[in-house]
């Protein structure tokens, strides 16, 4: 029998949310869960002029790549604005390549970018500055699938880079087998 598999992440196995993704990436190609089959799938919600949590975020992502040696090819980071007005495919593009090459940036329209956070129960707004432009008010955590496209995980904002590790190297584990 399968021994039952004891995450540091919130485990949200079985969601009914979470399931479909389609949006463009900054090459201008459509992504969708699928293309990261075979992969462990790491899904951040954010935007790129973002203070604090979304670099941290993708930094540690990072990281865990790093930590996780040849096996870091197996996980695919996935960086989805809540700001499409100001992330352009260029400026997602040199956000993200300057953490991680392999990470994928993606957009959509207003409609489309709030139907996909409603597919995973995401919260975002605009929220006016002093200075009259405008910041985002976002769910400040990542979803985490199998390598069969399952959503699994649900990783809070400062979870630490060690417990991100152990929980992916059981998913890619659990592959193998």
């Amino acid at each position: 029998t399968a021994q039952a598999l004891k995450f540091n992440s919130v485990d949200i196995t079985g969601a009914t949310y979470a399931r479909k993704l389609a949006l463009t990436d900054y090459n201008g190609k459509s992504r969708q869960l699928s293309d990261f089959k075979g992969k462990v799938v790491f899904v951040f919600f954010g935007f790129t002029q973002c203070p604090d949590v979304c670099p941290t975020t993708m930094a540690e992502l990072a990281e865990v790549r790093k930590r996780l040696g040849a096996d870091g090819d197996r996980l695919q980071g996935v960086f989805v604005t809540v700001d499409p007005e100001r992330d352009s495919a260029e400026v997602l593009r040199a956000y993200l390549q300057s953490m991680d090459p392999s990470f994928v940036g993606l957009r959509g329209s207003l409609a489309e970018t709030e139907a996909v956070a409603q597919e995973f129960k995401v919260f975002y707004q605009k929220v006016p500055t002093k200075s009259g432009g405008y910041t985002m008010d976002h769910t400040a955590g990542a979803f985490v699938f199998d390598t069969d496209g399952q959503v699994r995980l649900f990783s809070r904002y400062g979870s630490k880079v060690e417990d991100l590790t152990t929980d992916i190297k059981q998913l890619l584990a659990s592959a193998k087998r």
